[in-house]
């Protein structure tokens, strides 16, 4: 039985691509209609090759594959629109941006929320060096879309609401309670709690507090997966932090 079936003119972003074979290249494509997918380019590599300058992040693509239940064949790609210019810590950031995608959300599996987040977050990440914030807010609004969303209204056991008054302890996975501890690596203020649900990331310490709790948050569901983009950065802002 032939399950191949024929894809075109899909909107998406590439993500990633390795050498496959001699000449060929396999990508990471993230669509709007059909979510993360992966595609052999034949010849991708090759001097001749149609896909030769294209295959690169942050530029919007339309493509045309034939899938198959295992791994599609890209036939056809084409420009549509202007790249996004990224340089320095915000080319970096649209690499985790990439890296969180791949590695949190399944294949195969329409994202549409998820395409349209990545989509303005690339963008916004073109026009500013205030890069935190924007990478905080990606990560509670892709968490709250993949099914992973953060209670910062209330205590998982109790139900009761959260106060800026109390302190809490956070358990990933489960989220906050109550507690008397003073001190520790998810220990969070009520009142940090209620600004980081606002987005209120004008406060240096509220926005490190968010930090914080999203970098475990994601470690948890990553269930042992390394970001190798988010070690990068986060030596980059200790240097930075030293200077």
């Amino acid at each position: 039985m032939n399950n191949k079936k024929r894809i075109q003119n899909q909107s998406c972003w590439i993500l990633h691509h390795r050498p496959y074979r001699e000449t060929s290249n396999i990508i990471d494509v993230f669509t709007k209609e059909f979510g993360r997918i992966s595609l052999i380019a034949k010849g991708a590599r090759s001097a001749k090759s149609k896909f030769r300058g294209l295959l690169r992040p942050f530029s919007p693509l339309s493509v045309s594959w034939i899938s198959s239940s295992n791994l599609g064949t890209l036939i056809d790609i084409e420009v549509n629109g202007n790249p996004i210019l990224l340089f320095g810590d915000s080319l970096l950031s649209g690499y985790y941006l990439n890296e969180l995608i791949i590695k949190l959300l399944h294949k195969d599996d329409s994202q549409n929320e998820v395409f349209d987040l990545y989509t303005s977050t690339i963008i916004e990440l073109s026009k500013t060096h205030n890069i935190a914030p924007i990478l905080r807010n990606f990560e509670i609004d892709l968490l709250k879309l993949i099914g992973y969303e953060i209670n910062l209204d209330s205590e998982y056991i109790t139900g009761d609401p959260l106060e800026a008054a109390n302190l809490y302890e956070y358990s990933p996975g489960f989220g906050f309670e109550k507690t008397k501890k003073k001190t520790g690596l998810m220990i969070f203020h009520g009142d940090e709690i209620q600004l980081i649900k606002l987005k209120g990331f004008q406060s240096k310490n509220v926005l490190k507090s968010a930090n914080r709790l999203l970098r475990n948050t994601i470690a948890f569901h990553l269930d042992g997966k390394i970001l190798k983009t988010r070690k990068v950065l986060e030596e980059l802002r200790k240097y930075d932090e030293q200077k």
